[in-house]
C-alpha cells in the first residue's frame, strides 16, 4: 500500500461531497485548496476524526507531477495534520468509500451512488449506496478493521429486512470474520493503491470416502464463495474488471468460465464414479442370477485381494499294512519289506510292522504263502 499521505480524502464545502485527487484536473483542485479559495479541506478532519473536533477546516493541497514517481494526492499543509496524524484505518476507509464510489458510478445499470446513506428505517447507514435502474438497492461496506461475527450479522439481518444486498470489502491485513464464509458471502480484499480487488476463492476439499456422494461435488474443485475452513486462493482482478447487480458482485468473464470449467469437471468425475460402480452392481447381480449357489451382493465393497498361491502339500507314501511312513526307496513297494521270524513279521530295519488291524499269523512257512496274502516278498 502506498504511504498514508497518499489516503487523504478531500471534501468540496461547495457541494458537500467527498472527492478525490481525480476527480477533476489538477490546476482546477489548485484553486480551490491551500492558500486559494481553500473550500477543498480534509474530510478526516472536518468529521472530527482522530480527535479532532467536528468542522475542523484544514485545506489541501494538491501534489503531484505528470509522469512523476507518486501518483497525484492531496496533503495537508505543514503543521496542520493532527497530533500524530490520521490513523491509517482512518485513511484507508475514506479512501475506500471514495473508489468505490467512483467505481459504482462507472457501471452500467446504475442510476445513483451516494455515501453514508441510512436505510429506510435508519437501522443502518452504508458506506456506499447504490441504486440500480431495477430500483433494487446494494450496500458497499468498506470494512477497516476485525468486525466480530455478531455486529456482521446485525448488520447483515438489517440490511436484509431493508431488502438490500451487502457487499463486504475488507481491508488487506485484516483478519476474515468467520461469519463471511459460515454465510457463503463473497470475500474480497480491496487495494488502494493498485485500484484491484483479491477475490478470495476456496481450494478443493480434499477428497475422501465416498466424496462422489456428496450434495455439491463442485467443492471438490476450486469455488466461489469459500467455505468455512477452506484453504484459501487469491485472485486478483482490477476494481473496473467487477461488475453489479441485483444478485451481488459480478466477476471478470474470464474468471466465470475458468469456476464453471472446475465446477463441471468435478461433477463430470463424481458422474464418472458414480456411473462406474452401478455398472460394477448390474455386472455382480448378473453374475449371482446365473450361479444360484451364489448369495447376492447386498453392498459393492472394494475388490479382495488374491491371496498368495500356496505350493501343493508333499504326501509321503504310507505303509499298507502298518499305515507308517515309508522311505522314499520304498515307495515303490507300498509297504515295509518284511521277513518272516520267530516273534512276528519285522521290516527290513528289524522294526516291527504290525498290521493296522489284528490279523493271524499263517500257519504254513511264508514260501508256502499264497502270493495275494502280502504285497510284497521277502
Amino acid at each position: 500500500m502506498a504511504a498514508d499521505d497518499l489516503l487523504v480524502v478531500g471534501l468540496d464545502l461547495d457541494t458537500g461531497r467527498e472527492v478525490h485527487i481525480e476527480d477533476r484536473p489538477m490546476d482546477q483542485w489548485r484553486t480551490l485548496g491551500y492558500r486559494h479559495r481553500e473550500s477543498l479541506v480534509c474530510a478526516a478532519c472536518f468529521h472530527g476524526l482522530d480527535g479532532t473536533v467536528p468542522g475542523t477546516h484544514v485545506p489541501l493541497i494538491p501534489k503531484g507531477k505528470i509522469g512523476g514517481a507518486r501518483r497525484h494526492h492531496f496533503a495537508h499543509p505543514p503543521h496542520m495534520a493532527p497530533p500524530g496524524g490520521h490513523r491509517p484505518e482512518t485513511l484507508w476507509h475514506l479512501e475506500a468509500k471514495a473508489q468505490l464510489e467512483r467505481w459504482a458510478r462507472s457501471l452500467p445499470g446504475v442510476v445513483q451512488v451516494r455515501q453514508e446513506q441510512w436505510t429506510p428505517g435508519r437501522e443502518r447507514r452504508a458506506d456506499v449506496d447504490v441504486q440500480l435502474a431495477d430500483k433494487n438497492r446494494i450496500a458497499l461496506e468498506a470494512q477497516s478493521g476485525l468486525i466480530t461475527d455478531q455486529l456482521w450479522q446485525h448488520r447483515h439481518r438489517d440490511y436484509a429486512e431493508a431488502g438490500i444486498r451487502d457487499l463486504w470489502f475488507m481491508r488487506p491485513g485484516t483478519a476474515l470474520p468467520h461469519v463471511l464464509l459460515a454465510e457463503q458471502t463473497p470475500v474480497c480484499f480491496l487495494d488502494l493503491s493498485d485500484r484491484a480487488v483479491r477475490v478470495v476463492w476456496g481450494r478443493p476439499h480434499t477428497r475422501s470416502g465416498r466424496w462422489w456422494e456428496s450434495e455439491d461435488p463442485a467443492v471438490y474443485a476450486l469455488h466461489h464463495p469459500p467455505c468455512p475452513g477452506d484453504d484459501l486462493h487469491e485472485e486478483t482482478v482490477d476494481l473496473a474488471e467487477l461488475g453489479l447487480s441485483a444478485a451481488g458482485l459480478i466477476l471478470p468473464e474470464s474468471l466465470m468460465r475458468r469456476l464453471a470449467d472446475e465446477r463441471r469437471r468435478a461433477r463430470r468425475e463424481a458422474d464418472d464414479r458414480r456411473s462406474a460402480e452401478e455398472q460394477q452392481r448390474r455386472r455382480l447381480a448378473a453374475q449371482a442370477a446365473s450361479s444360484p449357489d451364489t448369495a447376492p451382493l447386498s453392498s459393492i465393497g472394494p475388490a479382495p485381494r488374491p491371496r498368495p498361491a500356496v505350493a501343493p502339500r508333499t504326501v509321503r507314501p504310507r505303509c499298507a499294512v502298518c499305515g507308517g511312513r515309508l522311505a522314499d526307496v520304498l515307495a515303490s513297494y507300498g509297504a515295509h519289506v518284511s521277513i518272516r521270524t520267530g516273534d512276528g513279521w519285522m521290516d527290513c530295519l528289524d522294526r516291527p510292522c504290525t498290521p493296522q488291524r489284528p490279523q493271524p499269523i499263517p500257519d504254513t512257512p511264508a514260501h508256502d504263502a499264497p502270493a495275494a496274502s502280502w504285497p510284497h516278498a521277502a
